[in-house]
């Protein structure tokens, strides 16, 4: 590789370890009460159950655990079957499928939801939510099949359906999702979250299990419309239809006894890239936070972008968001490695440019990689290799 190629992998590693557990934990004020964020406090008099939900959620718990000078009385912890688990907090994991949710995330879901029932006014809960969370949280709403949800979830993702369209639609057929969750808990309950979403919307992200839902079962119809899927999952379709238990609004009572707060987001990862590039030399400039596209579209425009820099300007663009892939074959990877391939497309033979896209959770959709990172000389060497 080159060094521009190193000092991207730099730079993502500098924006990795910004939203990484440790560094978020610090954030925190423990005392022998409980935990405070910002303004907010959870100081329960009677009981305090952890609850971590998503890709980052057994790592989060541990690292809550490793500070808090108040030991939880329940820890609860639901993640998908490929994240880190560290080993102080193995035993009480339990794995579910992602992101089509499966018997495992159902049966869990369940049981928290059990949980959070049995509690009081006089307990509490520190409710930590990362990306993932949505597909965890599997048990349906009466009326509606696990199996016709999966196959739901999976014919949306294979559309190209962007994390809102998806999870309006979770939200009007899983039992936790939509501000349910929060709306079945008696205790007070403080959310932190870790937005996987562009613009950290806190309805979109984990499905917004704790806070008040603006969409509808028409807007779930709409998005199964949208992508050409209507007749395909009548039983759906029935309880989009009917609109029974509608999910809880702004001004629904029941969540007034909790508070959701951003914890951190792709502003924290982008500045410490900004950071590690301004120390090689480089000129940071963030774009957006918001970039959403079909991921080839979205690979080919950047590429334009970086060839129309003047070589040896030194820019470093910084850009988060979340590109879509309308799946068409039987290749593997995700969004990062498709957007990634189209940029080197259109770079190759150019000298002095460099880009790389990646997740931070680690993952690329089916690839083991986060994603990749190409210049002008990649198309050169793949075709060398074959």
């Amino acid at each position: 590789m080159t060094p521009l190629s190193d000092l991207a992998r730099a730079m993502f590693g500098a924006a990795v370890a910004a939203v990484q557990p440790e560094a978020l934990v610090r954030r925190l004020r423990f005392s022998s009460a409980g935990v405070s964020f910002g303004e907010e406090r959870l100081h329960p008099t009677g009981r305090l159950i952890l609850v971590a939900v998503g890709k980052a959620g057994p790592a989060l718990a541990s690292a809550v655990l490793s500070r808090s000078r108040r030991r939880p009385d329940e820890v609860f912890l639901l993640a998908p079957e490929s994240a880190c688990v560290p080993a102080d907090v193995a035993e009480r994991a339990r794995l579910a499928a992602h992101p089509v949710p499966d018997e495992r995330g159902e049966t869990a879901t369940g049981e928290l939801l059990d949980l959070l029932s049995r509690l009081g006014p006089d307990d509490g809960v520190l409710l930590l939510l990362s990306g993932g969370a949505s597909a965890c949280l599997a048990k349906p709403l009466p009326g509606v099949e696990r199996g016709e949800i999966a196959a739901a979830t999976r014919a949306l993702l294979l559309a190209g359906a962007s994390i809102g369209e998806l999870n309006a639609v979770r939200k009007h057929l899983l039992a936790a999702a939509g501000g349910r969750l929060a709306a079945s808990c008696p205790a007070p309950l403080l959310a932190l979250v870790l937005s996987d979403v562009p613009g950290d919307d806190l309805s979109v992200i984990a499905s917004g299990p704790t806070v008040p839902d603006g969409t509808s079962f028409a807007d779930a119809r709409a998005v199964l419309e949208r992508h050409r899927l209507l007749g395909r999952f009548p039983a759906i379709e029935g309880a989009f239809a009917r609109g029974r238990d509608e999910s809880p609004k702004p001004g629904d009572e029941r969540l007034g006894r909790a508070r959701t707060l951003l914890w951190s987001s792709s502003a924290d990862a982008l500045l410490a890239a900004a950071v590690a590039a301004r120390k090689a030399g480089l000129t940071p400039s963030v774009l957006t936070r918001t970039m959403r596209g079909e991921a080839r579209a979205v690979g080919a425009t950047l590429a334009r972008l970086a060839l129309s820099l003047s070589p040896g300007s030194g820019a470093a663009l910084l850009l988060a968001g979340e590109t879509t892939v309308e799946v068409s074959g039987r290749g593997r990877g995700g969004r990062n490695l498709e957007l990634a391939l189209a940029a080197a497309r259109l770079l190759a033979g150019s000298s002095e440019r460099c880009l790389l896209a990646a997740g931070t959770d680690g993952a690329d959709g089916s690839s083991p990689a986060a994603g990749a990172v190409v210049d002008g000389g990649t198309i050169g060497r793949g075709l060398a290799a074959g």
